[in-house]
């Protein structure tokens, strides 16, 4: 489901933040996620021998380990048209089945934005 409405401007920020940790690293994906406070996590793909993780599942990740109890929204940067299965049930661990989870073209048009609860 895409939404047609003009996105929150803190939506933006972490779609761009998500952007810049794409470009900066040289991975697939960039992804970022705000939390219950309103910091913000931002990462890339993991791609390591011994781990693989996405950038969402690392940034949902890295909030964790820093505290974070809950997720106001979610943005991953890929060439994918949705986000996997995988990386919204990350963040609907931390932040609960309507956490939304924007998913953003390379160029940082927003493809769409879901609850992070699969689809019924």
């Amino acid at each position: 489901m895409t939404d047609s409405a003009p996105l929150d401007p803190e939506d933006r920020k972490i779609i761009t933040l998500a952007r810049s940790a794409r470009a900066r690293n040289g991975v697939p994906e960039g992804a970022a996620v705000r939390d219950e406070t309103g910091r913000t996590y931002v990462a890339g793909t993991v791609a390591l021998d011994s781990l693989k993780l996405s950038a969402l599942q690392t940034a949902v990740a890295m909030a964790v380990a820093s505290g974070a109890t809950s997720l106001e929204a979610a943005a991953v940067v890929t060439d994918a048209e949705q986000a996997a299965d995988a990386d919204r049930a990350a963040v609907r661990d931390l932040g609960g089945p309507d956490t939304p989870v924007l998913v953003a073209a390379p160029d940082g048009t927003l493809r769409a934005s879901t609850p992070a609860a699969p689809s019924a």
